[in-house]
């Protein structure tokens, strides 16, 4: 019922990113295949790192996704001082070489349950966007913009903008 997938931390640290499992047990190999069969979804996969109609995903993990459900479980990665409420999106080694030299500043800050993607689009903008998201959020921290974010995230929830 819980996953644990690799994330790096503050620091590079890396940490168990915990989420309720919501894709099938062999999803790189689904995800493999998918992408060499669908040219458009192998351009979508390039782009953003997601997938609007993934094939890992379950009928429940669809559910619990679109409510953004499925992260809950990283309640316990804050309580355990991996993660914060507010801060980028925890990511893979893959994704962080993606961030270039923006990766100094993922690198400074604690992940967040919530941050200036999530509230400024989520999947709905390129990955380029999200890295100038994050960069911009640990260069311009601010205690009032952490605020104004988690006040952000409960519409963004509620309407399910960007989530998939």
């Amino acid at each position: 019922i819980f996953y644990g997938h690799k994330r790096i931390g503050r620091g590079g640290r890396i940490f168990p990113c915990l989420k309720f499992r919501t894709m099938v047990q062999d999803g790189e190999r689904v995800l493999t295949a998918h992408l060499a069969a669908n040219p458009e979804a192998n351009a979508e996969w390039i782009a953003t790192r997601k997938l609007k109609n993934d094939p890992r995903v379950t009928r429940v993990g669809q559910v619990l996704r679109k409510l953004s459900l499925d992260e809950l479980p990283q309640i316990i990665n804050i309580l355990q001082g991996d993660m914060s409420l507010v801060g980028p999106r925890p990511v893979v080694r893959d994704e962080l070489e993606i961030y270039g030299s923006a990766a100094v500043y993922y690198l400074k800050s604690r992940p967040g349950l919530t941050g200036l993607w999530q509230v400024s689009g989520r999947n709905d903008v390129s990955y380029d966007s999200r890295v100038a998201f994050d960069r911009h959020y640990v260069e311009n921290w601010s205690l009032f913009e952490d605020i104004r974010i988690i006040f952000k995230t409960v519409p963004a929830v509620w309407m399910s903008r960007g989530s998939y």
